[in-house]
């Protein structure tokens, strides 16, 4: 699956009924919630990582991805965006990339 396949999803379920979608209950809880849901998942995954359970991290790493998009779509930021921004440091190296952000 594409990251911009995974978008359209949850853009098309935020729509939904929030009794009968996840995705609608989060982000009608509003971008504190959605945030905070992307953290607790963040850390998950910080976990399994240390731990080494590589199953357990691509599990993990599924739901920071996804909780990342939740996120992006309860501040209204396309994900096109973002991509925009990645592909703009991807001229430069990460060192000076980082100093220029200084």
């Amino acid at each position: 699956m594409k990251l911009e396949d995974l978008a359209k999803i949850i853009n098309s379920r935020a729509e939904a009924d929030p009794s009968e979608s996840w995705t609608a209950k989060l982000l009608a809880q509003g971008p504190e919630k959605c945030a905070e849901k992307f953290g607790e998942e963040a850390i998950e995954a910080i976990i399994e990582a240390v731990k080494g359970d590589d199953k357990a991290l691509i599990s993990e790493a599924a739901d920071v991805i996804f909780h990342y998009l939740v996120m992006l779509k309860s501040r209204d930021i396309n994900l096109d965006d973002v991509m925009k921004e990645l592909k703009s440091r991807t001229n430069k190296s990460g060192l000076r990339e980082k100093e220029d952000r200084s």
